[in-house]
């Protein structure tokens, strides 16, 4: 299975401009420019895009993880927050924090969090990370 995304970029690093879009056709050129990313401008940034992208999978494996232990989640919401820093040698994305809110009725807290961690370490997206990658789960059973 092969998923595209592309990205087209017009112009100069501080002036330029750019606009990303998906094989599917869910985003299409949508803006992004150097204040986009780098500031607080209008526009999309790629690393919003990964944390759009990891709060997805995460979410995805996270039921299927609960849905193997016959659990069945109500609602699982996630905000995946990437943290870029200028390091020495360039920007680098240096973490990825999961804040996961799910309601599970009537399930065990601590299986609830093995599950949890399982979907963080085995989700597709997780696994493109090479970063620290922290969750704190907020659950209501």
């Amino acid at each position: 299975m092969d998923r595209k995304g592309s990205a087209v970029w017009r112009g100069t690093i501080r002036e330029g401009t750019g606009s990303v879009s998906t094989e599917s056709g869910t985003l299409a050129a949508a803006p992004y420019s150097f204040t986009s990313r780098f500031e607080h401008g209008a526009g999309t940034n790629p690393e919003e895009l990964l944390g759009a992208a990891h709060a997805g999978c995460f979410s995805m494996a996270f039921s299927g993880q609960l849905s193997a232990a016959k659990l069945a989640p109500e609602i699982i919401e996630t905000t995946a927050t990437v943290t870029v820093e200028k390091l020495p040698d360039g920007f680098a994305i240096t973490k990825v924090h999961l804040a996961v809110n799910a309601s599970v009725p009537g399930a065990d807290r601590a299986q609830v969090e093995q599950l949890a961690a399982n979907a963080k370490a085995g989700c597709p997206v997780s696994k493109l990370f090479n970063t620290e990658i922290t969750m704190a789960l907020t659950l209501a059973v």
